[in-house]
């Protein structure tokens, strides 16, 4: 049976972080402003910093790779967009709607290499099916319950319906698919509403408008045994459902969320959660203004 969580992380620490336009055609979660960039960026980095060091301090191996002023990489911040690794041996690449996303592979796959010894992995490259306009953002469009070898997959122009099959049968895994919405648009990614734990599952049901889906979504989830924290559509927008189980020192389980979502949690949500897991918070405003993601989004886990 593969783990559920890891103590081995990659973070990239921002060079330039800004509003993304190319992004914004279809992450709702991003603002923008007159701010300066600059700015902006030293404030990403400051909340980058706090967070990779409350993470290091419950003994996670937080791998930090420093991003370079050009090319220009905004997003440098999400890694997990654009690899994925796993139990099986294998480590994944994938193919970024936003042209100057495609920049970070390049830019830090042999830094990643270094990470992780690719002697020892099987590569499976999707990026190159940029080509034909289909994407899948990592563990982004994709939520893992590795245990279980269950995906989870909310369909969007960044999460490719074939695609993700392919991924599933290439990995042993049941691929469970719907549709996700907020304020009338389609969510981005999956990870922006639900999250896998070993035990539980953080997950708005509300955002699923066909019913079948929903009760699809909930009964794969009671099926692998996992206790269900609901969440609202207002909690996705405070980043509730972006969120991420780590392994700390003694094997001791941990949930990184923001600020943001840690103050959106209520009182029966919060006794859930520290049942069995600690919760490790940090205030990424900055990054969830004008990126559009949050915490979950700033790991690749490392398998």
């Amino acid at each position: 049976m593969s783990n559920q969580v890891t103590n081995n992380i990659v973070m990239i620490r921002p060079a330039r972080f800004y509003f993304n336009c190319e992004t914004a055609v279809n992450n709702h979660y991003q603002n923008s402003d007159d701010e300066n960039i600059e700015t902006i960026n030293e404030r990403a980095v400051k909340e980058f910093d706090l967070l990779a060091k409350k993470i290091s301090e419950k003994g996670v191996k937080v791998n930090i790779i420093q991003d370079t002023y050009e090319p220009s990489t905004p997003d440098s911040v999400f890694p997990n967009n654009w690899f994925s690794s796993h139990d099986e041996g294998i480590l994944f690449f994938y193919p970024m709607f936003a042209n100057n996303r495609r920049e970070e592979l390049k830019k830090f796959r042999e830094k990643l290499y270094d990470i992780i010894k690719r002697e020892s992995l099987k590569i499976v490259d999707y990026s190159l099916k940029v080509n034909d306009n289909i994407f899948l953002e990592g563990t982004g469009s994709i939520v893992l319950d590795r245990k279980n070898k269950k995906a989870y997959c909310s369909l969007s122009q960044r999460s490719d319906e074939k695609l993700f099959k392919i991924f599933c049968k290439e990995i042993g895994y049941k691929p469970v698919i719907f549709s996700s919405f907020q304020d009338g648009e389609q969510i981005y990614h999956t990870n922006v509403m639900m999250s896998i734990g070993e035990n539980r599952a953080i997950v708005c049901f509300e955002c699923i408008p066909e019913k079948i889906e929903r009760e699809n979504l909930r009964n794969e989830l009671e099926e692998s045994g996992k206790e269900i924290i609901e969440i609202s559509l207002e909690q996705v927008k405070k980043f509730l459902g972006n969120t991420l189980e780590l392994m700390g020192e003694n094997k001791k389980r941990f949930i990184v969320m923001s600020k943001t979502a840690y103050d959106s949690l209520n009182e029966e949500q919060k006794e859930k959660i520290l049942k069995d897991t600690e919760i490790v918070y940090s205030d990424v405003k900055t990054i969830e203004f004008y990126g559009g993601g949050s915490a979950r989004c700033m790991i690749g886990e490392i398998f």
